[in-house]
């Protein structure tokens, strides 16, 4: 097929803003492509050359794609810089300096789309020092035997600015209409894209194999899944609006989502953009080959980061730092992570996709051996609104962002976005920038590094009017070694059997102290908690207030006695005080949907 027929089929979706021409014109062009080419055909005029799970890019810069015009053309690459800041556009810029030279040219070779795709493969696979040059000698050759038209879509392809405006699902139009009879049957093909997120090869099996052979597609180890997305709610009444079945209520916790791939040991990690992210988390791999006990399997779950010694969440921020290419496992002992599953779409070569999502847990619970690293998403089963609620504030006093409701009889519909799964976060935040002191109460015992010390501590608000000191937090993030070493023996003094008197709390430290000791801590926000007992009952039925990644800041309050750290009434002052109406427009990027 020559490049020349392909690059006016992409001139003619970038003159047009109507779906349905574009659709016209890919079938056109899908009829006219050999089989043997259809899916490099797909994956070019999706900007790309392979699926993005496989993760092998052109990558070719906008300055060293200029450098390969200006050896072609002879032009500066100042003044092909200048003209494509001008026309808006590299590949447009191009087109128009190789205008001049195509009338000079007696004759060349013409290109084909396998020449083309063949020499991006190979700019995409250099590596190494000379990679560069290597990329920039690739792009020059292609240039240098192309036409106006062929060098701008060739060099729009290597920059990454191809702006179609052709979206998967558009091609998918495309296919139906060329090869099945129309849109009426795309949902076989949409079905198959969805379950192996890879266009180029669903248009090789559908020409090459036929229409029969796309309704055998199933998961498989190694294609990533597209993900399931979930609606979004504001209160837990709405919920049962939409769905008239149980449902599962489960943590919406602050990470990252993934979906694992296992097939015996080999393991590997897809981020929610279908991205491949095994290299970014080799303790996940670790975590998933001693907890996934099927033979192949894939699974969804939430990579957070967490406080190995005080075993506490940390913030989403926190795990990004995770996405270093260099250092791996240096930041992965800074920032060690878990898993925390939710899904199972697949074990030992059976599809569950198609199954209810009640059974779908019950074999994650089959076939996941849970410990300290890994576990599976903590649920209620109800229709009680009330419940909902109550969980909610439980989930996010731990650290989560709110709660996904699951329809207990949904199927899983990959690559949808619908209200059988419903994201319900919080309305409101109440964001805190001010410190707080607040008394130590309890102390729980450590992990890792701090095995037979303290790990976390217990602290308490002072309610002046009962003369109680009310739990608001866990924390054990902020300290340093030497302050738990400091700390232990600060507060022997003060060790008892049983909580005491003046302590109002429904959380069961290991050991209790007596009111004495003041910590300065700061934290994100206040929010709600069925568990912590501060200010309880007050802003809400059911619920006080508690701190949302809390740390100490290194201060301890040695000018403060008990009855002066912050009290519960300024705590529900500032509670009131910072809240504020989440936008409506927040959306999340690679997390739980």
């Amino acid at each position: 097929m020559l490049f020349s027929d392909f690059a006016e089929a992409l001139a003619k979706l970038s003159e047009t803003t109507k779906r349905l021409e574009m659709i016209d014109i890919l079938a056109e062009l899908f009829r006219k492509t050999d089989k043997n080419l259809i899916d490099k055909v797909v994956y070019m005029i999706q900007g790309k050359i392979h699926p993005d799970y496989i993760g092998l890019e052109i990558g070719v810069a906008e300055k060293l794609a200029a450098r390969a015009i200006s050896n072609v053309s002879g032009a500066s690459v100042e003044k092909i810089e200048e003209l494509s800041s001008k026309l808006g556009d590299l590949g447009s810029a191009a087109e128009q300096i190789l205008m001049k030279k195509a009338q000079l040219t007696l004759f060349s070779e013409p290109l084909t789309v396998e020449k083309v795709y063949s020499a991006l493969d190979r700019a995409a696979r250099a590596s190494g020092s000379g990679a560069q040059e290597t990329k920039l000698r690739i792009l020059a050759g292609l240039l240098n035997q192309s036409s106006p038209l062929e060098a701008k879509f060739i060099v729009r392809l290597v920059v990454g600015t191809l702006r179609l405006g052709v979206a998967d699902y558009t091609i998918l139009d495309g296919l139906a209409e060329a090869f099945v009879g129309g849109k009426e049957n795309r949902d076989v093909i949409e079905r198959a894209y969805n379950l192996s997120s890879d266009l180029g090869l669903v248009a090789k099996v559908l020409v090459d194999k036929g229409f029969d052979e796309l309704k055998k597609f199933g998961p498989q180890v190694g294609r990533p899944i597209r993900p399931m997305l979930a609606e979004r709610l504001t209160t837990a009444k709405e919920v049962f609006d939409k769905i008239e079945n149980e449902v599962s209520v489960e943590y919406k916790l602050d990470g990252e989502r993934v979906q694992i791939h296992k097939n015996g040991n080999n393991i590997m990690l897809f981020s929610r953009r279908l991205e491949n992210i095994t290299h970014h988390y080799p303790d996940v791999v670790r975590i998933s080959k001693e907890s996934l006990i099927a033979e192949n399997c894939i699974v969804e779950g939430e990579i957070v980061a967490y406080n190995p010694e005080s075993g506490e969440l940390l913030p989403f921020q926190e795990l990004m730092h995770r996405r270093r290419k260099y250092e791996v496992e240096k930041v992965m002992e800074e920032i060690p992570a878990m898993v925390y599953l939710f899904d199972m779409l697949m074990v030992d070569g059976s599809d569950l996709t198609h199954q209810p999502y009640y059974y779908r847990r019950s074999m994650l619970t089959k076939y996941v051996k849970e410990n300290l690293y890994a576990k599976i998403v903590p649920n209620i089963i109800t229709r009680n609104p009330e419940e909902i609620e109550v969980f909610m504030n439980q989930a996010i006093s731990e650290g989560c962002e709110g709660v996904v409701v699951k329809d207990v009889n949904s199927v899983y519909r990959a690559g949808a976005r619908e209200f059988s799964w419903i994201k319900l976060k919080r309305e409101y935040r109440s964001e805190l920038a001010d410190t707080l002191d607040l008394v130590i109460v309890g102390a729980f015992f450590g992990k890792g590094r701090r095995t037979g010390k303290y790990g976390a501590f217990l602290l308490a608000a002072y309610d002046k009017e009962k003369d109680m000191f009310e739990s608001i937090s866990k924390v054990g993030t902020g300290f340093k070694d030497e302050d738990f070493e400091m700390f232990h023996k600060l507060l022997e003094p003060y060790k008892i059997a049983h909580k005491h008197s003046r302590v109002d709390s429904k959380i069961e430290p290991d050991v209790w102290f007596v009111p004495s000791v003041v910590i300065e801590v700061i934290a994100s926000e206040i929010t709600l908690s069925p568990i912590h007992t501060a200010g309880y009952g007050i802003i809400k039925k059911d619920a006080g207030l508690a701190l949302r990644f809390p740390k100490f800041t290194g201060r301890v309050r040695d000018d403060k006695g008990p009855e002066d750290a912050t009290t519960v009434d300024e705590v529900i002052e500032l509670y009131k005080r910072k809240l504020t109406k989440i936008a409506a427009e927040e959306v999340d990027v690679d997390r739980v949907s």
